[in-house]
């Protein structure tokens, strides 16, 4: 069933999402302030989860549902416990993880955040992403723009990886099973970059892209609600957004190439795959 969503409509999923991240942000500092807060392994011992996690997606879904009724939900924390794998339809959805960047919140760094995207007939049509520590409040909804904290902004000039401040994610070296690939595509793109950042939070480091902070970043191996949120904003800031092999990226299988130029997306596709070329050595 296709749903047909006016832009007026479109405008109030806006405002209120707006709202309820806003009103969610003193409820995550409440968290990062205290002086150690608790904390659950879910997956792995570097798979986190707090209290804190829990009350935000709780907050946030009891008022979108209450808001629209007819969205649908998909939840970090919701589905941690799952049994079947979620599926994406037609239907508004909101895309959630209400802390990304967890291991960053336990360690009081900075950069993390609440982070909440819509699709609407499988197509991302909105996002937010709010840093409450560092007071940042990205958004964007589709055709008009991204913001921080209601101020337009938009991605670097950048066209080559030798103008470029890259992003990639270190601690998914930690994964045995992805470490050789990671290892090699990190050597081939921090050679060749005018520099390298790994901040912990993908949805943050789109919105950097975003904002010109930084130019690209590519991962693989996470979870719709890590990007839903990031890849609205950077595409609405006049950035792209692509999977590994530099076709359309689907949110559900969320690997991704995210840059500010076409160009600066080719030329990390072909680091990627010059690096995945390498096998005179391998890293276990």
């Amino acid at each position: 069933m296709s749903y047909r969503v006016s832009e007026e409509k479109l405008e109030e999923y806006y405002q209120v999402s707006l709202q309820l991240v806003r009103k969610c942000g003193q409820l995550f500092l409440e968290g990062f302030q205290k002086p150690k807060p608790e904390y659950e392994i879910k997956t792995a011992f570097y798979d986190l989860v707090t209290v804190y996690d829990k009350q935000i997606e709780a907050t946030l879904t009891d008022g979108l549902l209450k808001a629209f009724p007819e969205s649908k939900i998909i939840g970090e924390e919701a589905m941690a416990n799952a049994k079947t794998q979620v599926e994406l339809t037609d239907a508004p959805t909101w895309i959630i993880d209400p802390i990304d960047g967890t291991n960053n919140y336990v360690q009081k760094i900075p950069h993390c955040c609440i982070s909440v995207g819509l699709a609407v007939n499988k197509e991302l049509v909105l996002g937010i992403v709010y840093n409450p520590p560092a007071n940042e409040l990205y958004s964007a909804w589709q055709g008009h723009g991204a913001f921080l904290n209601g101020q337009p902004i938009e991605v670097s000039n950048a066209k080559k990886v030798n103008q470029a401040v890259v992003g990639y994610e270190i601690s998914l070296i930690v994964v045995p099973k992805g470490r050789d690939k990671n290892v090699k595509r990190l050597y081939k793109l921090a050679s060749n970059a005018t520099g390298t950042r790994s901040f912990g939070s993908a949805a943050l480091t789109l919105c950097y892209i975003a904002a010109g902070r930084c130019d690209a970043y590519h991962v693989e191996n996470l979870k719709p609600w890590d990007l839903a949120g990031g890849a609205v904003i950077l595409r609405e800031a006049g950035g792209c957004v692509y999977n590994t092999s530099g076709e359309r990226f689907d949110v559900m299988k969320p690997d991704c190439v995210c840059t500010s130029s076409e160009e600066l997306a080719k030329d990390v596709i072909e680091l990627i795959e010059a690096a995945d070329q390498i096998t005179g050595y391998t890293f276990e």
